[in-house]
């Protein structure tokens, strides 16, 4: 191949690599996660990427356009940087990519990558486009306790007691009615009775009274 032939391919190459996905590599377009959460992208890849390095990279508006935060390597099939970690599964031909304890700075534009090195005499990284988006986390509902008050039990209580006592006032001013009238009934028997005991004593004192007085007189003597 001449250095015409070269020259004339490059440009395709980096048209190439400027398209934001490829078919050799697919995964999602878009995924959400929450602050203080962790999110995790798939991507999926075909056979013949196998055995190379999966990474995981985020685009940039200045040179290097795509900076890798973590790639996997030929011996080892998982890697981890900080916060983000890549594991690959070369059984099912995928690659997962995990981000914990997120922030809202992690939203950006990000890329799963496939380190394809030198293919048909030019770079060309196989990529993925991936949006992350980093929301507030929900709000936590909150949860009222209330502290446990008196048994619902006790107002009925109470109120069954007021009117059992409402209820037995009734008996009791009838009882003590009653007790008026034996007293009173008593007395009327008793007071004449009395009297009447007290008339006779005094009747049967006043000649001995009147004697003592006139005891000079015959008829006190003969009595």
């Amino acid at each position: 191949m001449t250095l015409k032939d070269q020259a004339a391919r490059l440009p395709s190459a980096l048209l190439f690599l400027l398209v934001p996905g490829s078919l050799s590599l697919s995964g999602p377009r878009t995924v959400t996660g929450t602050i203080g959460g962790s999110l995790s992208v798939q991507c999926r890849y075909d056979e013949e990427y196998r055995e190379h390095k999966k990474y995981w990279c985020q685009n940039s508006k200045w040179p290097p356009w795509r900076r890798k935060i973590v790639e996997t390597t030929e011996s080892e099939r998982e890697a981890s940087r900080g916060r983000v970690s890549i594991r690959d599964h070369p059984a099912n031909l995928t690659f997962t990519v995990t981000l914990e304890s997120l922030t809202e700075a992690d939203t950006g534009t990000y890329c799963c990558g496939i380190d394809t090195r030198w293919s048909g005499g030019v770079l060309r990284d196989s990529t993925f486009q991936v949006e992350v988006s980093v929301l507030p986390a929900a709000p936590t509902p909150k949860i009222f306790t209330s502290t446990p008050g008196p048994p619902t039990t006790l107002p009925a209580t109470t109120r069954s007691s007021t009117t059992r006592q409402e209820t037995a006032d009734p008996s009791q001013h009838h009882r003590s009615l009653l007790s008026s009238v034996r007293f009173l009934l008593l007395v009327f028997l008793e007071v004449p009775l009395l009297l009447s005991m007290l008339s006779a004593v005094l009747w049967v004192n006043r000649p001995l009274r009147g004697c003592g007085q006139r005891r000079s007189q015959p008829d006190c003597e003969n009595q």
